[in-house]
Formats: C-alpha cells, sequence, structure tokens
C-alpha cells in the first residue's frame, strides 16, 4: 500500500478552506457591457498548448469575427478579431503575468463599426455529427472559460474516444470576490443549458451534471428552472477548492479520480458553465470567442461588479470603466488578474484581458497578508486543509533541500496550486511558491534530459552515418577494384584469344 492510499485512509471529509467569499454586492449588480476600445491587444497565447500563428499583415482590414492567427498543431485555439479594423502592428507586448515578461501579441485599431464577418450557424446542432461540433468549437477558438483555458474541441473530441459517461459542469466558482460564472447562471440560464446539452451529444456522455455551490442560491433556482428533467442541478457545499474538477467528480459522483490520472480514465469529462455558453454560441451561430464576462472587485475597486469586455481591452481600460480605483489607488497593495487564490498577480495594469482572465482585482493592504515567514511549527493546518490528501510540510521540506525526488514521491505531481496551504498557515510560509518552483525546476531537469537524449542520439547517428558512409565507401572501392580487375582480366584472356587466333591462322 502506497503513502497515498495509506493517508487517504484517514484524511478527513473537511478538506479544503472556508475563505470569505467578498462576492456581493458584485454579483448582484447587473452586467455592464463595455464599449469597443480604440486598440485592442490580442496575445497569440491564450490558451493551453502552442501558440496561435498570424495569418493577418500589418495594414491589413478585418471583420469582426474574422480569424486573426491560427491554431498550430493538436493543442491549440485559433484568434479572432473582436471587432472590425486595421492590423497596426504584430509586436511584442507586456505578458498578463507576475514576470512582466513580453509576448507576441496583434494590435488591432478599431474602427468604429464593429462590423460582423460572415457567420455559419447551425439551427440544429443535434443533427450534427459529434465530430463536426468539434470542428466548429475548434474553428470558434472556443477554451476553458474557468481558467485553466485548454482548448475544449480537445477535451470534446478526447471525451468522445474515451467513451465517457458523465459531463460534469463546473458552477462552483469557489475562488473569493468572483462572481462572474454566478451572474451568466441568473441571466443566461437558458443559453447555458442548451450548451450544456450540445456538449454532451459531442461528447458521447449519457448524463450531464450540474454541480453550484450553495452560497448562490439565484444561480441554482434559474438553472433548475431552464434543466428541466435531463441536465440535473446539483448545488455542493461552499469549500474552496470545490471547483477543482477531481474534487467537484468525487462530490457529484463519488468516484475518486486515481492519482496522475484524467477525469476521462473514470468516464467523466468537466467543463465551465462559461464554456458551455460558448460552446451554445460557436455551433448555433457561428460566433466565435471575441469576449468574455469578468468580475472587478476588491475593496480598492470604486464600483465592483460584472462587465462583458472585448479580448485585449487593456485592463486599466476595464477598471476605468468600472468606475475606477478609491482614491486614485493610494491604498492598492496588489492588482490580481483572475482569483485571489490561483489567480495572478501584475505588475501593473497595461495588460490585456485574454479568454482565462475570470477577475480584475485591486486589493487593499488589509485583504493581503504579507507577513514575514516564520519557521514551521509542524501545526498539521496544512495537511489537514489539503484537498488533495497530501503533507506539504514534508513536501516544502524537501523542496528546500533540492531534494525533488523525495517530494515527488510525497505526492508533489498532485498538487493542484490552490493555495489552501499557505492560506491556513499560521507561519505565513509561502508554501505553494515552494511547489511552483519546484515543478518549475523538474520541469527544466526534463527538459535537459530530454535535449542531452536528443543530442546523444543525434551524435549516435552521426557516429553510425559515418561508419555507414565509410563502409559503403569502402564497398565501392572494392567494387570498383574489382570491376577493373575483371576488365583487366577479359582485355587479357581476348587479347590471348586474339593471339591464339592468329597463331592457328598461321599454322594453316
Amino acid at each position: 500500500m502506497g503513502f497515498r492510499d495509506l493517508f487517504s485512509r484517514f484524511a478527513g471529509d473537511d478538506w479544503g478552506v472556508h475563505p470569505d467569499d467578498h462576492k456581493r454586492p458584485a454579483a448582484d449588480r447587473a452586467v455592464r457591457v463595455m464599449p469597443v476600445p480604440e486598440r485592442l491587444y490580442l496575445p497569440l497565447q491564450q490558451h493551453l498548448g502552442a501558440p496561435a500563428r498570424p495569418v493577418v499583415l500589418v495594414g491589413q482590414r478585418v471583420r469582426k469575427g474574422e480569424v486573426l492567427a491560427e491554431a498550430q498543431g493538436m493543442v491549440s485555439a485559433p484568434i479572432h478579431a473582436p471587432t472590425s479594423g486595421t492590423v497596426v502592428a504584430v509586436s511584442e507586448i507586456t505578458a498578463p503575468h507576475p514576470s512582466g515578461l513580453t509576448l507576441p501579441a496583434i494590435i488591432l485599431e478599431a474602427d468604429g463599426d464593429d462590423a460582423w464577418c460572415e457567420l455559419a450557424g447551425c439551427a440544429d446542432p443535434f443533427a450534427l455529427d459529434p465530430a463536426e461540433i468539434g470542428r466548429r468549437v475548434a474553428a470558434a477558438g472556443v477554451v476553458g472559460l474557468g481558467g485553466a483555458a485548454f482548448p475544449s474541441a480537445v477535451k470534446l473530441g478526447g471525451a468522445a474516444r474515451a467513451g465517457v459517461t458523465t459531463l460534469v459542469i463546473n458552477g462552483g466558482e469557489c475562488e473569493p470576490y468572483l462572481s462572474c460564472d454566478d451572474r451568466l447562471m441568473r441571466d443566461r440560464a437558458a443559453d447555458i443549458v442548451d450548451g450544456i446539452r450540445i456538449m454532451r451529444h459531442a461528447s458521447g456522455a449519457r448524463v450531464a451534471r450540474v454541480g453550484i455551490e450553495d452560497n448562490k442560491p439565484e444561480a441554482i433556482a434559474a438553472m433548475r428552472a431552464a434543466a428541466g428533467d435531463d441536465v440535473e442541478i446539483r448545488p455542493v457545499p461552499a469549500r474552496y477548492p470545490m471547483g477543482s474538477e477531481k474534487q467537484l467528480i468525487q462530490v457529484l459522483t463519488g468516484i475518486e479520480v486515481p492519482a496522475d490520472g484524467r477525469p476521462a480514465d473514470v468516464g467523466v469529462v468537466v467543463h465551465n458553465v462559461g464554456t458551455a455558453l460558448a460552446v451554445r454560441a460557436a455551433v448555433r451561430e457561428g460566433r466565435p470567442l471575441i469576449s468574455r464576462l469578468l468580475t472587478v472587485n476588491g475593496q480598492c475597486a470604486a464600483d465592483p461588479g460584472n462587465v462583458e469586455v472585448r479580448l485585449g481591452t487593456l485592463a486599466e481600460a476595464v477598471i476605468a470603466f468600472a468606475g475606477g480605483l478609491k482614491g486614485d489607488g493610494l491604498g492598492l497593495a496588489r492588482r490580481v488578474m483572475g482569483g485571489p487564490m490561483m489567480g495572478m498577480q501584475i505588475p501593473h495594469w497595461r495588460v490585456p484581458v485574454v479568454k482565462g482572465t475570470s477577475g480584475l482585482l485591486a486589493l487593499a493592504g488589509t485583504e493581503v497578508a504579507d507577513q514575514e515567514a516564520s519557521p514551521c511549527i509542524r501545526c498539521g493546518s496544512c495537511v489537514r486543509a489539503c484537498p488533495m490528501g497530501l503533507l506539504p510540510l514534508e513536501m516544502s521540506s524537501r523542496i528546500r533541500n533540492a531534494a525533488y525526488a523525495e517530494a515527488i514521491d510525497f505526492g508533489l505531481k498532485d498538487c493542484i496550486a490552490c493555495g489552501c496551504c499557505a492560506y491556513v498557515c499560521p507561519s505565513r510560509i509561502p508554501l505553494v511558491q515552494y511547489f511552483v518552483h519546484a515543478k518549475g525546476e523538474l520541469a527544466a531537469q526534463d527538459r535537459t534530459k530530454l535535449r542531452n537524449e536528443a543530442t546523444k542520439k543525434l551524435a549516435v547517428q552521426r557516429q553510425e552515418r559515418l561508419e555507414r558512409e565509410a563502409r559503403e565507401k569502402a564497398e565501392a572501392a572494392a567494387r570498383r577494384k574489382a570491376e577493373r580487375e575483371a576488365a583487366a582480366a577479359a582485355k587479357a584472356a581476348a587479347e590471348a584469344a586474339a593471339v591464339n587466333s592468329e597463331k592457328q591462322g598461321e599454322s594453316a
């Protein structure tokens, strides 16, 4: 029996943490639609997998919904024009990432017309072959809108090939401060349910089950009214990280996804409610993913709420549209893109909204725990909080000593970086940073190993090629020598035969 199996026998049901959700009043305010900004900054990497490849030129005029960059490889997604206008540059911009590094992007200048290109929808998606639905979803650039941004068509196609039986829809939205999924379920429940049915058809699943945290009663009521009998709406406990797919699967189905396993291994596929809405728009209307709903929140936000934003809009423009910052931002302690637990701290607001941007948080000092870390007191709080049944204190001690192999033995690769351990740690140890750092080091080691193996393989292939060429050269030389000797022998024989013939003629 392995460590994980042994520990799971003693791990209780009270995993995770219960932070204040800070979702209201933002969740209760009507959605605002932001006008198209003058310029949009569209990174080529807005999804997991390979970045998109530009197919437009500087100076080219495009219409809303037109492809600007196409997918590359099996796991990738195209980028579309969020409005009509002119491509003014393909250059580097600041990435929506804590590093503040740059990444390539297409810069589009809006023309004010917001004119659509021609769209090709389908009135009856259920008459389509599942593979055709996947192609339409892929062409629309739909990715997971819960934060992971994995290309949705790849997930749907993989589910169909794996023979999944259950489609789980994540409406948990367990991250504090965020309420964009809550608003979508309240305002667009019928369309979400329609998207769920389309995804169920495309994935081959028989059952569709939606999990919504019980702190969203309005969303639960709206989804139940829209769902009918063929889509199950299940309230789940409000507990972080309930939105993590392995935890949600276990709560909704009673099935545990094995360590190092995928949901498809146990017959389940998981998608987000926002993704269901985007799939519906892609299949029924032919509309690509060019905008999304996001939450503006935090004590420094002057008017928290949910805003419909075109992809590529700078965060500073979104903040300004949503009322700006209190006191011109003098009390601002941290800028976060996404949620406070798993989101990214960004260096400034001049970064663009991308497909995975669920929120922009302007957090005050009272909302940020920046206390200096002290030594571990081995209280076990992190162990009780870990939703994966790991031992964060043991992993971190190994990582501090660069004993990564031992950290793996304690389950490092099963860590989902949810932040529960760091949240409850009384010593304020940045546990998640240790784990992310260790995974980065291991990834670097794997890349170095692969590079060395590739170099060794190339060296072996080169040596084999040189030996083969030398062998072939020697064989060719031997063959030519044999041919010359054979020719000389034949010539000598012919000359001898001629001489003999001449002698015989003289004798006669």
